[in-house]
């Protein structure tokens, strides 16, 4: 329970007194008060986590406009011979291509996750926390408007893989920020870093 609290954070409550005392360490914040400096740097924290998330949305979502109009219904673009292609195909299941009959069920995970790193934000005073989960933030948004938008229907569209290394599952960029974004999560929560800046250690 304290581990939970202390990740998701807790509503401000006028007198229930000052912000957790922060860390100095990597990605830490000197401690302050509720009325010290701890909370415009946390806007600021938010501010990376949606220019990050909002970079890697765009990118993914310029990359499968250009897939779309000039790769699709055509033969494979081999970039490093056969062993890295862009190949253009729809994917109605989750990342690399693994479950296509639940198509409906990671579009409401993918809503999910929105909606928690939401939360997260409010009490983000991490800046590698703040990229962490704009890279999933992106990543998600760029999948799941593929899943609203796209054939064959709302909440059960395909979304738009392209880069075919060989020997493994075709993906795309929303894919790889998600991935970057967990491995990131994953190697901050192993150092004991947690969103709102503080360090501890088990």
């Amino acid at each position: 329970m304290a581990e939970a609290e202390r990740v998701i954070g807790t509503p401000d409550i006028p007198g229930a007194g000052s912000e957790p005392e922060q860390s100095s360490g990597p990605g830490g914040q000197e401690s302050a008060g509720v009325n010290g400096a701890a909370r415009p740097r946390g806007k600021r924290r938010i501010a990376v986590l949606f220019a990050v998330a909002m970079f890697a949305y765009a990118l993914d979502l310029v990359s499968k406009m250009i897939v779309v109009a000039k790769l699709e219904h055509h033969a494979p673009i081999e970039i490093v011979g056969d062993w890295l292609k862009f190949e253009a195909i729809r994917n109605a299941g989750a990342a690399f291509g693994f479950g296509e009959a639940f198509t409906i069920i990671f579009t409401v995970i993918a809503s999910a996750v929105i909606v928690v790193i939401a939360r997260l934000a409010r009490k983000l005073y991490s800046l590698p926390w703040a990229i962490a989960l704009g890279l999933l933030l992106g990543g998600a948004l760029g999948n799941l408007t593929d899943r609203i938008f796209r054939a064959p229907g709302v909440f059960e569209g395909a979304v738009v893989d392209f880069i075919a290394p060989k020997h493994f599952a075709v993906f795309n960029l929303a894919d790889s920020a998600i991935v970057c974004g967990g491995i990131l999560i994953v190697l901050l929560s192993f150092k004991g870093l947690d969103p709102d800046g503080t360090v501890h250690k088990d």
